[in-house]
């Protein structure tokens, strides 16, 4: 029996287990080694590690890890239910069992990449999904927004705050309202909606847009809206509430509906930062750790009075 099993090894997971670690916690982490930011080439907005690797700040994270006695499992979660004991019950991919008290779930998101030759090539190296993230890598060079199936005005005037270059490309669609369009007009932003055949760059640089009536535009790097997915639907199993995003609905402290069920970083929130992810991992930790005191205390003071009352969770 666990106190806390954390299903997710990002900013948020890991965050948490290093609060529960500190805690003196028995905490299992299980990590599917998949993550959101995986691509990219530096990571940024947090402070002490400007443009570090993704892969080489999680690997610092996973060393403190280990002097807090947190075990992590390189393994996927593929089942999770709480039993009538109200113990969680968590299943890997081999079919194991595990049991905790509590569960955080840190799984993330998935950026849907639509399916245009060269953009996987080029995703995270040019192509990007958050102006904040890459937005100053790319200040004053001409930058494309790509939105097929979503309104990219919003992403399209953010980005004049670090270029005057900029270009709504709808490949054959047009999601744009009105009223919008007189926004992107005034702000000198063309939109172009002929379908697009394939992106031209080398090594990753995205250099030209060619499109399928056989037009070319420059253009040095592309931001997207494409919507996004759950890494996995784990908080879906437990019924949990969903916002219209598609991202978990939790109240400040990262609680769920369900008692004792947590999420957080990017999978319920939609201000994805590195930062933001890690900060909710540390504040669920922290709910997550005075929860199992109180327990503790009040079954201490039900033992001691003989009583058999239960004071009941809330959300």
């Amino acid at each position: 029996m666990y106190d806390v099993i954390i299903v997710g090894g990002g900013p948020a997971g890991l965050n948490a287990a290093v609060v529960l670690g500190r805690c003196r916690r028995r905490v299992l982490l299980f990590d599917s080694g998949l993550y959101r930011n995986s691509k990219s080439q530096g990571m940024h907005n947090y402070l002490t590690r400007d443009d570090i690797l993704p892969l080489d700040f999680l690997k610092i994270c996973q060393e403190e890890l280990k002097k807090y006695g947190v075990e992590r499992r390189i393994k996927r979660v593929v089942k999770a239910q709480k039993n009538a004991d109200n113990v969680f019950v968590v299943e890997d991919e081999k079919g194991k069992e595990y049991l905790a008290k509590k569960l955080l779930i840190a799984t993330g998101l998935m950026d849907n990449v639509p399916e245009i030759e060269g953009f996987k090539e080029m995703y995270g190296k040019s192509i990007h999904h958050c102006p904040y993230c890459d937005g100053w890598e790319v200040r004053d060079k001409r930058l494309g927004v790509y939105a097929k199936d979503k309104d990219g005005s919003e992403l399209a005037l953010s980005l004049k705050g670090w270029s005057e270059h900029i270009t709504l490309y709808t490949d054959g669609k047009n999601k744009v309202k009105p009223a919008k369009r007189e926004y992107l007009e005034a702000n000198n932003i063309s939109v172009v909606r002929w379908p697009i055949q394939r992106l031209i760059g080398t090594d990753g640089q995205l250099e030209k847009i060619s499109f399928k009536n056989g037009e070319e535009q420059a253009c040095d790097a592309l931001f997207f809206v494409n919507g996004y997915t759950q890494h996995c639907n784990l908080a879906e199993t437990f019924n949990c509430e969903m916002g219209k995003k598609g991202v978990v609905i939790t109240n400040r402290f990262q609680q769920t509906s369900i008692p004792g069920l947590f999420v957080a970083g990017d999978a319920d929130k939609d201000m994805h930062l590195v930062v933001v992810a890690a900060a909710e991992g540390a504040k669920a930790g922290v709910i997550i750790n005075k929860e199992l005191q109180k327990e503790i205390s009040t079954k201490n003071l039900q033992a001691q009075k003989g009583s058999s009352s239960v004071v009941p969770e809330s959300f």
